[in-house]
């Protein structure tokens, strides 16, 4: 699998492509915007984009599905939990920020389910905490984390939201994150990437 970041929206979140460079089946990780060098990059290597995954429901992650859906008919899958958040501009905070947006149309996953896309398993691991339906994905065979704004390098998300709950996250990265390898990528929603081992023993939150 290759992993390219690309930064988009207002605060820089970090958007993923999840890429099978044999087939160039590709999977697209909470898309803030549609951006133009973001689009670009995917009509000039030819991906085939399969579907959209959302690690939760907050503005800065979801504000590029309609770009995207307007060129790709694709799903969007969000877990069950942060679909009330996906249609109301005040639970994912757009209308803080922006003049509002809502979502309505994802498909919900639940905690343990695995989807088959781009010829990988993402695993779904429900790690409530920043929002009540927060998850990661992780691809098992590759190593690779998507943790969304569940886990940071060096830090965690934040749970000063609505919904919110610093006991619950700090929970959700003991059970579901820490038994991961040691040498299992992560990819979060915001800065750089890191890897289970380091944050075991250096990250100060848990």
């Amino acid at each position: 699998m290759k992993v390219e970041r690309f930064l988009t929206g207002i605060i820089s979140t970090n958007c993923y492509l999840a890429i099978n460079e044999e087939t160039k089946q590709t999977v697209v990780i909470d898309p803030a915007a549609s951006s133009p060098k973001l689009m670009g990059y995917i009509e000039e290597e030819g991906l085939k984009i399969e579907a959209i995954l959302l690690t939760h429901g907050h503005f800065d992650h979801i504000m590029g599905i309609d770009g995207f859906l307007k060129k790709y008919d694709v799903p969007v899958y969000v877990h069950e939990d942060d679909r009330e958040m996906m249609e109301d501009p005040k639970l994912n905070q757009s209308s803080t920020y922006t003049a509002g947006y809502t979502f309505s149309g994802a498909e919900s996953i639940r905690d343990g389910q695995t989807l088959h896309l781009a010829g990988y398993d993402f695993e779904v691991f429900h790690t409530p905490g920043h929002t009540p339906g927060c998850c990661c994905f992780y691809v098992r065979t590759e190593g690779v984390l998507f943790s969304g704004d569940t886990l940071f390098a060096n830090s965690v998300g934040r749970t000063d939201f609505p919904g919110s709950s610093t006991e619950a996250l700090i929970r959700s990265i003991r059970e579901k994150l820490l038994p991961l390898p040691d040498e299992t990528r992560v990819y979060p929603g915001h800065m750089g990437e890191t890897a289970i081992g380091h944050e075991r023993k250096h990250n100060p939150y848990i």
